[in-house]
């Protein structure tokens, strides 16, 4: 076994490397800069954790989130690794231990925000501390063009002033072309290797339903996962405290999570929420950034997203071990309007038409009939190639697994992109898809009066049609590329060649029709690719495992994830060596717990006679 794999092995449990780890690291140990983007769940860690036993000195981690940093200083310290953290929840006294502890090479890791590292004697600490490396993690908070822009970020610039030979990776699980040049250039790579992983999670089970009554619809999906941990993510703070009010009320363990909340209060939530004494966070996008739990079953968001960047963020904390999870949008063309309206009170031009740019991607994902998860690759530059072997697109997403209903919808068509003809040649200008819907159903409104445009041989002629019915035909006329539609505040509609030609040639399509609300799902959904073991002692080991957690003040993680505990209530190990056969038992772990889990597992095949 060579000395990377012996590592892997022995420090963290697991056999072999996931995708591009291994090249990753090999990189960093030879002294060169590294751009790494990883999915999610892709392993990022261990790619400056690895080298960071193979190199002499300290490498720094520089990390936005607090709770990020105690949580991966827990679970090295499971595994018998010198790491720290210095941050704002230190007091004084310990905040100088660490720093004497830092002076005297005691740890091999320290993880620090950028502005508590840029501090007082920062230059002097970093020339003192034997830096041998530095990982940038969450990069993309660097860059102006991403989706969580921090501008303490950019004071890390500097450090390739202070220190020019020591390695630097920057590594982050969401970022588009702009965004990934951006790091490098404000990061100062130096001819860095780019290292770039599939964007698609397979375990990740998609699904867009219509918003109707929402606290109902929440309540009906988790009834059947009461054991399992979620997360809901809502648009505001009010929301967050309404939803988690909701839930709590039907006996659910549920705490809000959002920047309204004092520190403390902040804090205990997620804390109880890492340890499993809390089931459900309903949270603002100020939760979950760097949050490493790895058994989040399902993320739903309770509002539509600002854009597919952050969704996809936020959708990625589900499955984090590699487990089956699901992620649910509630969609409705109301919040879409809500956030447009955010939108128009922004004081920056630039920032609106990039905000309007982005809304229009996520009500595009939303509404598509197409694979869902083509759709999040694509944004990202990533071709998804179908891979479900009943022929069912991905096998992971509403669409390709229930594809929705098509209908002639030739009649429609030419009813509505007539209507746009009649009304830009009698106008001179554009108009946006409310006003023509207006034309189409009759409404006598004072602009459509004013302008003539109930005077229009269109006038009127889809009063069969709802205006919401409508509004969804012409999104999807603009998806198929028949309309055209402009940014700016107030987009206008036009015909493009293709919808010129579709009315001249009296061609035929094919619609599809709206979302629907779906019936209640009773019981919980078949997930492909669950570990099958015997859920008795899944539930025991599952027991201990809390126990455990709770004398350490830990997350119950740090000791084993589930997938780890699902492979031992799979194989029954009876000894050391069986128990080494265990994803996720490394040498230090199987030392501290191994006669514990063992004696669970005896106890178990003793009472059942298994």
């Amino acid at each position: 076994m060579d000395k990377l794999l012996g590592t892997l092995k022995a420090a963290f449990g697991y056999d072999a490397f996931r995708p591009l780890q291994r090249e990753i690291i090999e990189t960093s140990l030879a002294g060169r800069d590294v751009f790494a983007l990883l999915p999610t769940g892709g392993g990022k860690s261990l790619c400056f954790q690895i080298p960071a036993l193979h190199r002499e000195g300290l490498t720094i981690v520089v990390s936005p989130l607090v709770a990020l940093m105690k949580d991966q200083v827990d679970q090295l310290a499971a595994a018998g690794i010198p790491a720290t953290f210095l941050n704002s929840t230190l007091g004084a006294k310990e905040a100088r231990a660490r720093l004497r502890g830092l002076h005297q090479g005691e740890y091999r890791l320290l993880y620090v925000a950028p502005e508590r590292l840029m501090l007082d004697d920062w230059k002097e600490n970093l020339l003192s501390w034997h830096v041998t490396a530095f990982a940038i993690d969450e990069a993309h908070c660097i860059s102006e063009w991403g989706h969580d822009f921090r501008p303490e970020y950019r004071l890390l610039s500097q450090l390739r002033d202070l220190l020019p030979n020591v390695p630097m990776m920057a590594l982050t699980a969401t970022a588009t072309q702009r965004v990934r040049d951006d790091i490098v250039r404000a990061l100062r790579l130096r001819k860095p290797e780019i290292f770039v992983a599939s964007f698609n999670r397979p375990n990740l089970t998609y699904r867009v339903i219509p918003k109707d009554q929402p606290l109902r619809q929440l309540l009906e999906f988790v009834g059947s996962r009461y054991k399992e941990s979620g997360i809901v993510y809502c648009a505001s703070r009010a929301a967050a405290e309404r939803v988690a009010e909701g839930l709590a009320a039907k006996g659910y363990r549920a705490r809000p999570y959002h920047a309204g909340l004092d520190a403390a209060t902040r804090a205990q939530n997620q804390e109880l929420f890492l340890r499993d004494e809390v089931r459900i966070i309903c949270a603002t996008i100020a939760f979950g950034m760097g949050i490493n739990k790895p058994n989040v079953r399902w993320v739903i968001h309770y509002d539509l997203p600002k854009n597919i960047e952050g969704y996809y963020q936020e959708t990625g904390r589900a499955g984090r071990d590699g487990l089956p999870a699901e992620c649910l949008l509630l969609f409705s063309p109301g919040d879409a309007a809500k956030q447009s309206h955010f939108i128009d009170e922004m004081s920056d031009p630039d920032e609106q038409q990039n905000a309007r740019a982005q809304l229009r991607r996520i009500i595009h994902y939303a509404e598509t009939s197409a694979c869902r998860r083509a759709e999040l690759l694509e944004y990202f530059g990533e071709t998804y190639v179908a891979s479900a072997p009943n022929g069912h697109g991905c096998g992971g997403c509403d669409n390709c697994l229930e594809p929705r209903e098509t209908y002639d919808g030739t009649v429609v068509a030419q009813k509505l992109l007539s209507c746009v003809y009649r009304v830009s040649e009698a106008s001179r200008f554009g108009v946006g898809l409310n006003h023509i819907v207006e034309v189409l159903t009759g409404a006598s409104t004072e602009k459509v009066r004013r302008w003539g445009h109930d005077s229009l041989s269109t006038y009127g002629i889809g009063k069969g049609t709802s205006r919401q019915e409508w509004s969804a035909i012409g999104r999807e006329l603009i998806r198929l590329g028949l309309l055209g539609q402009s940014s700016g505040e107030y987009p206008t509609l036009e015909l493009t060649r293709d919808g010129i030609d579709f009315l001249k040639a009296r061609r035929s399509i094919m619609l599809t029709r709206p979302l629907v609300v779906p019936k209640a799902r009773r019981g919980a959904d078949t997930r492909a690719g669950e570990i099958e073991c015997d859920e008795r002692l899944f539930e025991r080991l599952r027991m201990l495992r809390k126990e455990i957690a709770d004398e350490r003040g830990v997350p119950a993680y740090v000791i084993f994830g589930d997938n780890t505990l699902r492979q031992m209530a799979r194989d029954y190990p009876e000894d050391e060596e069986e128990m080494r056969e265990i994803s996720g038992v490394g040498e230090k772990k199987l030392a501290e717990f191994g006669d514990l889990f063992i004696e669970v597992i005896q106890e178990y095949r003793e009472e059942t006679g298994r």
